[in-house]
């Protein structure tokens, strides 16, 4: 696989809001002689570099010159605060690191604070501990570096229940140019081309965003990268560009359905043939309901950052499997185990754990990775769920967010995902908050359609409407509202921030 076996003239990406192209002859250009730069610096095989920036329209030509010099990258959210970037930064040994001009006030508040003194360049400008990343490479060869060889992301959890983890897979071991095992089976999955046009509406340092990007770009195909998320212009973004691949979370299904009638249905969404979906459970209502909107075309699998393993579900299956993410993928098994290691029957309930799939290992933590490995080889996410007489695998949510009432185990995703279909709520976040009677009891906080309905009345509704649905025992004892949750940009709720607020309380 080479970029030169590409139409020049064909975009690799685009950017949404301003158009801006980058097409493969640019990519081919760019990527060559950050490599060298790459080179210049002294890095080698194995080796470290990380970027920290927006949705950039040259983020993904770093991480392609990367991934062609046989490093590392791993790609840091830019919404986090200084410390958590230094955290980062020092964590993974990066010998370079990439910003941008609009992460100034971010990098200065830990530029003095990298232990590894990283070679740190800017984009769009400079500052004092950052040189132009433009003018260090512009002046450098556009031909390939002489020993090109694959690399690969190495990226860490978005940390929503404690500190962020690097995720480190062993090297891709085959000759540069050659189709990795990986890349032949998302090929074969998702049937990408050189006519695959993609739709990214996602921030690119998530593990998702960016793995379906790099493969989107490995087959010829055309990303289409959104600066930011909106769910009209995403919409539009499919008509105008006849999408035909994309990526989303549930988050963004719940707002696309909360849309009034008419802009929904005010544009072709005809060219869709992939409609791909992970990072949480999808409520069954909020899929029943994309399903009648876009027809067959939602595909959905359950995997990690990871890599240890994944399942994948078709639409026309999931109809028939209403819940679940699919059955284990070729390459791996999944097994259900209780808390002592032993193998669980089918239709019960416990940690879901994958053999087969690939190795990784928490970076500098042997005692994490340790932790989520079986004397067999198995690993797991942390997750809690049961498989039917099929093998189809349904999640009840992950082991950290269990509540514990009166003895009772509640898991919070049942409770959400009753929520989460109200007509005034547009998300929610459930969990456990100390109680003196039963230890815990469930909590829901709600960011309604309308601040404007926040109050005892919809509090009273919700509960009502919850209790009609599941049973009492896991419906909330008491609802808060708010105006936005703190959840990821990719999805990822950080219930850890609003649980913790109410246990300090206690």
């Amino acid at each position: 696989m080479a970029t030169q076996g590409f139409d020049p003239q064909q975009p690799a990406w685009i950017m949404a809001s301003s158009g801006d192209t980058v097409t493969w002859g640019d990519l081919e250009r760019l990527s060559n002689q950050m490599a060298h730069l790459f080179r210049n610096h002294g890095l080698q095989r194995g080796d470290h570099i990380a970027l920290c920036l927006e949705n950039h329209r040259l983020f993904l030509a770093i991480c392609w010159a990367a991934f062609r010099s046989g490093l590392y990258f791993t790609a840091i959210s830019y919404r986090l605060q200084p410390a958590e970037v230094e955290y980062i930064v020092n964590d993974c040994e990066a010998k370079l690191l990439v910003t941008s001009a609009l992460l100034t006030d971010t990098f200065r508040g830990f530029a003095n604070k990298l232990e590894n003194a990283p070679v740190c360049y800017m984009l769009d400008g400079v500052c004092n501990g950052a040189t132009s990343l433009e003018q260090a490479f512009e002046e450098l060869p556009e031909t390939p570096i002489i020993d090109q060889s694959y690399g690969q992301s190495m990226l860490y959890s978005s940390g929503t229940t404690g500190r962020p983890k690097g995720v480190k897979k062993p090297p891709i071991e085959i000759p540069w140019g050659e189709g990795s095992a990986v890349l032949k089976a998302a090929t074969s999955r998702y049937n990408y081309d050189g006519n695959t046009v993609y739709l990214s509406p996602a921030p690119l340092y998530h593990a998702a965003p960016l793995g379906f990007n790099m493969m989107v770009l490995r087959a010829g195909g055309t990303c289409i990268i959104m600066e930011h998320y909106d769910s009209e212009a995403a919409l539009s973004l499919i008509q105008q560009y006849k999408a035909t691949h994309s990526q989303w979370v549930p988050t963004m299904f719940v707002r696309m359905l909360k849309l009034p009638e008419e802009v929904r249905h005010r544009y072709d969404l005809s060219s869709l043939r992939y409609a791909a979906h992970a990072a949480a459970p999808c409520p069954v209502a909020v899929k029943e309901q994309m399903i009648d909107w876009w027809g067959p075309v939602l595909y959905e699998y359950y995997a990690g950052t990871e890599g240890n393993g994944s399942t994948f579900i078709t639409s026309d299956e999931w109809i028939q499997h209403k819940g679940s993410v699919g059955r284990a993928t070729d390459d791996c098994r999944v097994h259900i185990l209780s808390d002592a290691g032993s193998e669980l029957p089918t239709g019960e309930m416990g940690g879901v754990y994958f053999e087969g799939g690939g190795k990784f290992e928490y970076l500098n933590d042997k005692n994490k990775t340790a932790s989520v490995y079986t004397t067999e080889g198995w690993s797991t996410l942390g997750d809690v769920g049961y498989l039917d007489e099929e093998g189809y695998l349904y999640l009840t949510d992950r082991k950290s967010f269990m509540i514990i009432s009166g003895g009772v185990n509640i898991y919070p995703q049942e409770t959400e995902n009753a929520l989460i279909t109200h007509p005034k709520v547009i998300d929610v976040a459930v969990f456990g908050i100390p109680s003196e009677e039963f230890g815990e009891e469930v909590k829901a906080v709600v960011q309604p359609v309308s601040m404007s309905d926040a109050g005892p009345a919809l509090e009273a509704e919700l509960v009502a409407y919850v209790r009609d649905q599941i049973s009492h025992i896991k419906c909330p004892h008491s609802i808060d509202f708010m105006e936005e949750l703190p959840r990821h940009p990719t999805g990822k709720l950080y219930k850890r921030l609003l649980k913790d607020k109410y246990w300090a309380k206690a």
